[in-house]
């Protein structure tokens, strides 16, 4: 007997949208799974059924899904288009393809390794400070 409605949560795992049930669940609590053009917040646990669509915000992207089939389990890659059509409108998708070409990267300054861009700007910094005659060579033995 094949269920008429699954929960969001499981859904979204399931069709491989999340890597983990928990980031999906995670996902709706924080508002970031939303149901069809009213915008309506889906909870984890909100049901859903065949023809609905469901926004998901991955920063810096919304995307759209329509349902075509349901399932709790979760799924081989190669099975998903049989349970879901991605219909995100191209502009979300122009929008990705800017933020990749344009090489930003969501790092905090100062946290994380330096990219090579900062690796070459600090060896230049050191480089001058040598060059201008910086003496380094503290002798704190001296009585």
């Amino acid at each position: 007997m094949a269920k008429s409605e699954v929960r969001i949560d499981k859904w979204l795992w399931a069709v491989r949208i999340f890597k983990t049930r928990t980031i999906a669940t995670e996902a709706c609590k924080k508002g970031r799974v939303t149901l069809g053009d009213a915008g309506v917040i889906a909870k984890p646990s909100r049901m859903i059924k065949v023809g609905d669509e469901i926004n998901v915000r991955k920063p810096p992207v919304t995307y759209t899904f329509r349902v075509l089939a349901l399932t709790e389990n979760r799924l081989g890659a190669k099975l998903v288009p049989e349970y879901m059509e991605n219909i995100t409108p191209q502009s979300q998708l122009d929008l990705l393809e800017v933020v990749k070409i344009s090489g930003f990267v969501d790092r905090r300054k100062g946290l994380g390794r330096p990219t090579k861009r900062e690796g070459r700007e600090l060896s230049r910094f050191t480089e001058q400070m040598y060059d201008d005659g910086w003496d380094f060579d503290f002798d704190f033995d001296e009585d």
